[in-house]
């Protein structure tokens, strides 16, 4: 078939719905408010990086089938970022040099998530507290808690096809891991 070149790609709803998901789940008011992200456009941008680099995680395992789909995820949040970029009035020239800082940003967060996930607490936690944070924080280790939890319910998760995800409500997280942390 012969692209025009001037066309844009046909929304796939499953995508959208996926990514909306994921960008959906990241602005819960209760990262902000209890967890202590910073309510700041970097703040956000790494709440929707952390929730992007534990879905497609979670699709690196499936068929090549299902991993076009974590793809595909990754092109609409390119996209998504680069049209933030240009309705805040950056030109294009500066668009492609601050999406390679983008760029940067995602793939060094998801080594060091990825990394972390597989040691303990106390490494991702202090993943956490760089990239997110700034300073040691409860809030990085109730964020640690999060996403240990997120990663053991998207695992159990077997279709992707209805465009759902299944993350754990994160006031949940605050509370029990705040229990968790008085107690001890």
């Amino acid at each position: 078939m012969i692209q025009l070149p001037f066309r844009r790609p046909r929304k796939d709803p499953i995508i959208a719905a996926l990514y909306g998901m994921i960008v959906a789940q990241a602005r819960s008011p209760i990262f902000y408010r209890s967890y202590g992200v910073p309510d700041t456009v970097a703040g956000r941008f790494d709440m929707i990086v952390l929730h992007l680099v534990l879905v497609l995680q979670r699709l690196k395992s499936e068929s090549p089938a299902i991993q076009v789909l974590g793809q595909e995820v990754f092109n609409l949040f390119c996209r998504d970022i680069d049209g933030n970029f240009r309705e805040m009035g950056m030109g294009d020239l500066a668009v492609p040099r601050e999406m390679r800082k983008v760029g940067e940003a995602f793939y060094g967060r998801a080594a060091a998530y990825e990394t972390a996930l597989v040691a303990d607490d106390g490494l991702l936690a202090g993943a956490l507290t760089r990239n997110i944070f700034g300073v040691p924080s409860d809030g990085a280790l109730r964020l640690a808690a999060y996403m240990r939890e997120a990663v053991r319910r998207l695992a159990t998760q077997q279709d992707f096809s209805g465009a759902e995800l299944r993350f754990p409500d994160p006031e949940n997280i605050a509370s029990a891991s705040l229990e968790e942390s008085q107690s001890a």
